[in-house]
């Protein structure tokens, strides 16, 4: 039996999770554990390819567990699109649907395969349980990675008990929402599982729950900061904010800073190909951070980052390679910048990169010089085409009410030209009530 297992049975009475249907303790959850494992006994062998298609609840961290028992390959798909779902389930070969209803559940056999892809196969002969998950997608089909699911559970044992409330607001699909899971189980913490991921609802059970820890987007946090939550809610409780998946613009880092001025915030780095990184900023108001991680190596090579970790991925079902070197580095995509001290700064992703006649416009630093004014409250920038300079920055504003497009423009042309080089100023203007936001909560780059 696995250390975690063990671990979750001999935390009895201790808060464990909360969720839309209630309060559970450890016990609970040890126990529910083994009601599926019986269950799925019954159903089907180990070492299956299992998809659980449902987000974060108590029952599905029951069932992902009973299924990890298992060595099961584990498909977490939380998408809601039905042509989505099924193009997954095909890609990893899937022997096997699970759906939760009422807590009850749905098993369905969806093929009879028998031999699967060398990587899943290697899992299965091992008898080792695996986990499959999918890239957003964002530039054309999503992904399919394998990861060796002892490897990562292995890979938090040992962490110190701590008394804390964490709200897990990444989803189940994904790698930064996986490894608040699993760090705070491994810590014998509190989860709180959110109905949705509403700014309000957010920041409700943030008061209700007197949470620790919150991990989210720069894109939500500043979608908390909109919807002013901090005067309607008592967020007092808070000791982090983690925030990560995207570039954090300078100037919303700022004003959290002011809004939360007893609150560590700290950036974390993380990729679904090498897991998450420990890392540390060198202040809260600061967005230089360090790697200080044992289980991972990495390395700056013309700016970019690249990883080599403990805990990456096997390989993809459905994509090449490319991405990896031969002696496994892996390439992330992000381009940094190297500090004192052995700090470095993110500055943005290399595929985002606006290309103005040869000049390089890192959307990051455009959108943290626009959002320092007070009349705008968030905005987006991405390539337009140009006829002249092939590309120009284009921008998407949401303005704050009461506020005129016209003068708007001026003034953030005005306050561009002040800090920035000309051919990082937008030309281009987009007026909106909501910047291209992706289901996960992160700025989605429009490209024209």
């Amino acid at each position: 039996m696995s250390w975690l297992i063990n671990h979750i049975k001999s935390l009895a009475e201790k808060p464990a999770i909360v969720d839309a249907k209630g309060s559970f303790n450890y016990a609970d959850l040890s126990n529910q554990i083994e009601k599926y494992r019986a269950e799925l006994d019954a159903q089907f062998t180990d070492g299956q390819v299992v998809a659980i298609l449902s987000d974060y609840n108590f029952y599905t961290v029951a069932l992902f567990f009973a299924l990890y028992q298992k060595q099961a390959i584990i498909v977490p798909i939380v998408s809601s699109n039905a042509k989505e779902v099924e193009k997954r389930l095909q890609i990893v070969e899937c022997n096997w649907v699970i759906k939760l209803q009422n807590n009850v559940l749905n098993v369905n056999q969806y093929s009879e395969e028998t031999t699967h892809h060398a990587m899943i196969q290697t899992l299965c002969n091992a008898k080792q349980a695996g986990l499959v998950l999918f890239s957003s997608g964002s530039t054309g089909e999503p992904k399919a990675m394998v990861h060796n699911l002892e490897n990562l559970v292995n890979s938090y044992q040992g962490k110190k008990l701590k008394k804390l409330n964490m709200l897990v607001f990444l989803m189940f699909d994904h790698i930064g929402g996986l490894n608040t899971l699993l760090n705070t189980l491994s810590m014998a913490a509190k989860i709180v599982f959110p109905e949705n991921r509403n700014p309000e609802h957010i920041a409700q059970l943030i008061e209700t729950h007197q949470i620790h820890i919150l991990p989210a987007s720069p894109t939500f946090l500043n979608m908390m900061l909109m919807a002013k939550v901090q005067e309607k809610f008592d967020l007092s409780s808070l000791r982090m904010i983690t925030y990560g998946t995207e570039p954090m613009p300078e100037s919303l880092l700022k004003k959290l800073k002011e809004i939360f001025p007893r609150t560590k915030l700290l950036q974390t780095f993380g990729t679904s190909e090498t897991g998450i990184a420990q890392t540390s900023s060198r202040s809260s108001g600061s967005l230089e951070m360090k790697l200080d991680d044992p289980n991972l190596q990495y390395k700056i090579v013309n700016g970019e980052l690249w990883f080599k970790s403990k805990t990456q991925v096997m390989g993809y079902l459905n994509a090449s390679m490319d991405s990896f070197t031969d002696d496994g580095w892996f390439k992330t995509g992000d381009l940094v910048e190297e500090l004192e001290g052995g700090y470095i700064r993110i500055k943005g992703r290399a595929k985002e990169v606006i290309n103005v006649g040869g000049e390089k416009v890192l959307p990051a630093e455009v959108e943290s010089v626009v959002l320092e004014l007070d009349e705008i409250e968030d905005c987006m920038v991405y390539g337009a085409k140009n006829a002249i300079t092939g590309q120009m920055a284009a921008v998407q504003v949401v303005l704050k009410e009461g506020v005129e497009e016209k003068s708007a423009k001026n003034l953030i042309r005005k306050h561009c030209k002040e800090r920035l080089d000309t051919y990082k100023i937008p030309v281009k203007f987009e007026f909106v009530n909501q910047t291209n936001i992706g289901d996960r909560f992160k700025k989605k780059r429009l490209s024209h």
